[in-house]
Protein backbone atom coordinates (compact mmCIF):
# COMPACT_ATOMS: atom_id res chain seq x y z
CA UNK A 1 0.00 0.00 0.00
CA UNK A 2 1.59 3.21 -0.91
CA UNK A 3 1.89 6.37 1.30
CA UNK A 4 -1.16 8.28 -0.76
CA UNK A 5 -2.70 5.41 -0.15
CA UNK A 6 -2.48 5.17 3.66
CA UNK A 7 -2.89 9.07 3.53
CA UNK A 8 -5.97 8.75 2.22
CA UNK A 9 -7.65 6.22 4.29
CA UNK A 10 -6.39 8.19 6.98
CA UNK A 11 -7.71 11.55 6.34
CA UNK A 12 -11.40 9.54 5.50
CA UNK A 13 -11.09 7.73 9.25
CA UNK A 14 -10.81 11.31 10.70
CA UNK A 15 -13.68 12.90 8.39
CA UNK A 16 -15.85 9.52 9.40
CA UNK A 17 -14.57 10.01 13.23
CA UNK A 18 -15.79 14.15 12.52
CA UNK A 19 -18.82 13.06 11.26
CA UNK A 20 -19.70 10.42 14.29
CA UNK A 21 -19.07 13.09 16.68
CA UNK A 22 -21.00 15.78 15.50
CA UNK A 23 -23.86 13.25 15.01
CA UNK A 24 -23.30 12.17 18.74
CA UNK A 25 -23.41 15.35 19.81
CA UNK A 26 -26.35 16.76 17.84
CA UNK A 27 -27.60 13.46 19.89
CA UNK A 28 -26.62 14.59 23.16
CA UNK A 29 -28.27 17.93 23.09
CA UNK A 30 -31.20 17.19 21.90
CA UNK A 31 -31.81 14.39 24.58
CA UNK A 32 -30.64 17.16 27.25
CA UNK A 33 -33.10 19.80 25.75
CA UNK A 34 -36.23 16.80 25.90
CA UNK A 35 -34.73 15.66 29.35
CA UNK A 36 -34.86 19.59 30.61
CA UNK A 37 -38.73 19.56 28.64
CA UNK A 38 -39.72 16.50 30.13
CA UNK A 39 -38.50 17.96 33.90
CA UNK A 40 -40.72 21.35 33.30
CA UNK A 41 -43.43 19.81 31.91
CA UNK A 42 -43.38 17.12 35.08
CA UNK A 43 -42.75 19.66 37.68
CA UNK A 44 -45.76 21.93 36.20
CA UNK A 45 -48.06 19.35 36.22
CA UNK A 46 -46.90 18.17 39.75
CA UNK A 47 -47.60 21.60 40.60
CA UNK A 48 -50.61 22.10 38.93
CA UNK A 49 -52.04 18.88 40.35
CA UNK A 50 -50.97 20.12 44.07
CA UNK A 51 -52.89 23.32 43.35
CA UNK A 52 -56.35 21.77 42.07
CA UNK A 53 -56.08 19.12 44.44
CA UNK A 54 -56.03 21.97 47.13
CA UNK A 55 -59.00 23.99 45.86
CA UNK A 56 -61.20 21.07 45.20
CA UNK A 57 -61.05 19.80 48.74
CA UNK A 58 -61.81 23.44 50.13
CA UNK A 59 -65.11 23.15 47.95
CA UNK A 60 -67.96 23.77 49.97
CA UNK A 61 -70.38 21.93 47.92
CA UNK A 62 -70.76 19.57 44.66
CA UNK A 63 -72.06 22.69 42.46
CA UNK A 64 -68.29 23.97 43.53
CA UNK A 65 -66.50 21.13 42.73
CA UNK A 66 -68.46 20.67 39.25
CA UNK A 67 -67.61 24.41 38.62
CA UNK A 68 -64.21 23.56 39.68
CA UNK A 69 -63.77 20.99 37.82
CA UNK A 70 -64.46 22.07 34.75
CA UNK A 71 -62.55 25.59 35.40
CA UNK A 72 -59.41 23.50 35.95
CA UNK A 73 -59.95 21.34 33.10
CA UNK A 74 -59.35 24.42 30.68
CA UNK A 75 -55.59 24.26 30.63
CA UNK A 76 -55.40 21.14 30.56
CA UNK A 77 -55.73 21.02 26.85
CA UNK A 78 -53.58 23.97 26.02
CA UNK A 79 -50.55 22.34 28.11
CA UNK A 80 -50.51 19.16 26.30
CA UNK A 81 -51.01 20.65 22.60
CA UNK A 82 -48.25 23.38 23.65
CA UNK A 83 -46.29 20.27 24.85
CA UNK A 84 -46.58 18.39 21.66
CA UNK A 85 -45.52 21.12 19.95
CA UNK A 86 -41.89 21.65 21.72
CA UNK A 87 -41.51 18.13 21.37
CA UNK A 88 -42.55 18.22 18.10
CA UNK A 89 -40.21 21.34 17.39
CA UNK A 90 -36.67 19.69 19.29
CA UNK A 91 -37.84 16.29 17.14
CA UNK A 92 -37.47 18.44 13.82
CA UNK A 93 -34.85 20.69 14.73
CA UNK A 94 -32.69 17.69 15.29
CA UNK A 95 -33.57 16.52 12.08
CA UNK A 96 -32.84 19.34 9.96
CA UNK A 97 -29.39 19.18 12.30
CA UNK A 98 -28.77 15.62 11.49
CA UNK A 99 -29.76 15.68 7.83
CA UNK A 100 -27.04 18.93 7.10
CA UNK A 101 -24.29 16.85 8.67
CA UNK A 102 -25.40 13.91 6.61
CA UNK A 103 -25.60 15.71 3.37
CA UNK A 104 -22.40 17.38 4.13
CA UNK A 105 -20.54 13.78 4.23
CA UNK A 106 -22.79 12.37 1.49
CA UNK A 107 -21.63 15.44 -1.00
CA UNK A 108 -17.16 14.89 0.45
CA UNK A 109 -18.36 11.08 0.19
CA UNK A 110 -19.42 11.54 -3.60
CA UNK A 111 -16.63 14.06 -4.51
CA UNK A 112 -13.91 11.78 -3.64
CA UNK A 113 -15.57 8.87 -4.87
CA UNK A 114 -16.00 10.93 -8.22
CA UNK A 115 -12.36 12.13 -7.95
CA UNK A 116 -11.15 8.24 -7.55
CA UNK A 117 -13.16 7.23 -10.95
CA UNK A 118 -11.25 9.70 -12.65
CA UNK A 119 -8.49 8.70 -11.76
CA UNK A 120 -9.03 5.28 -12.31
CA UNK A 121 -10.43 5.93 -16.00
CA UNK A 122 -7.58 7.72 -16.84
CA UNK A 123 -5.01 5.25 -15.17
CA UNK A 124 -7.00 2.37 -16.44
CA UNK A 125 -5.48 -0.28 -18.79
CA UNK A 126 -6.97 -1.11 -22.36
CA UNK A 127 -10.60 -2.64 -21.33
CA UNK A 128 -10.79 -0.96 -17.46
CA UNK A 129 -13.06 1.76 -19.08
CA UNK A 130 -16.17 -1.01 -18.26
CA UNK A 131 -14.92 -0.83 -14.29
CA UNK A 132 -14.94 3.03 -14.70
CA UNK A 133 -18.50 3.14 -16.21
CA UNK A 134 -19.78 0.49 -13.41
CA UNK A 135 -18.22 2.47 -10.73
CA UNK A 136 -20.13 5.94 -12.16
CA UNK A 137 -23.50 4.30 -12.55
CA UNK A 138 -23.01 3.01 -8.84
CA UNK A 139 -22.40 6.02 -8.09
CA UNK A 140 -25.20 7.96 -10.28
CA UNK A 141 -27.72 5.71 -8.55
CA UNK A 142 -26.26 6.06 -5.05
CA UNK A 143 -26.81 9.79 -5.71
CA UNK A 144 -30.42 8.78 -6.43
CA UNK A 145 -31.48 7.33 -3.86
CA UNK A 146 -30.07 9.56 -1.81
CA UNK A 147 -32.15 12.56 -3.20
CA UNK A 148 -35.35 10.17 -2.84
CA UNK A 149 -34.35 9.35 1.02
CA UNK A 150 -34.38 13.12 1.77
CA UNK A 151 -37.57 13.73 -0.44
CA UNK A 152 -38.84 11.12 1.25
CA UNK A 153 -37.51 12.75 4.87
CA UNK A 154 -39.17 15.95 3.56
CA UNK A 155 -42.64 14.99 3.10
CA UNK A 156 -42.73 13.40 6.34
CA UNK A 157 -41.41 16.34 8.30
CA UNK A 158 -44.81 17.68 6.34
CA UNK A 159 -46.78 15.11 7.07
CA UNK A 160 -45.85 15.63 10.70
CA UNK A 161 -46.19 19.52 10.83
CA UNK A 162 -50.25 18.89 9.22
CA UNK A 163 -50.59 16.64 11.95
CA UNK A 164 -50.11 19.01 14.66
CA UNK A 165 -51.29 22.09 13.17
CA UNK A 166 -54.71 19.50 13.02
CA UNK A 167 -53.74 18.89 16.44
CA UNK A 168 -54.26 22.38 17.27
CA UNK A 169 -57.63 22.95 15.58
CA UNK A 170 -58.99 20.38 17.43
CA UNK A 171 -57.86 21.27 21.13
CA UNK A 172 -59.55 24.47 19.88
CA UNK A 173 -63.15 23.10 19.92
CA UNK A 174 -62.11 21.16 23.01
CA UNK A 175 -61.33 24.49 24.88
CA UNK A 176 -64.47 25.70 23.97
CA UNK A 177 -66.37 23.18 25.27
CA UNK A 178 -64.81 22.91 28.72
CA UNK A 179 -65.26 27.21 28.67
CA UNK A 180 -69.32 26.45 28.05
CA UNK A 181 -69.58 23.60 30.47
CA UNK A 182 -68.04 25.79 32.96
CA UNK A 183 -70.06 28.52 32.69
CA UNK A 184 -72.79 26.28 32.67
CA UNK A 185 -71.92 25.02 35.96
CA UNK A 186 -71.82 28.22 37.22
CA UNK A 187 -74.98 29.00 36.89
Amino acid sequence: MSNSNIEQLTAAQKANAEVMMALLRTAFNGVERLTALNMAASREFFNNTVASTQQLLSAKDVNEVAKLNSELAKPGVEKIVDYSRSVYDLVAEMQKEITSVMEAQYSSFTKNAQSAVNKAKASAPVGGDVFAATMQSMLGASTKAFDQMNSMAKQLSDIAEANMQAATKVAAPAKSATAAAAKKASK
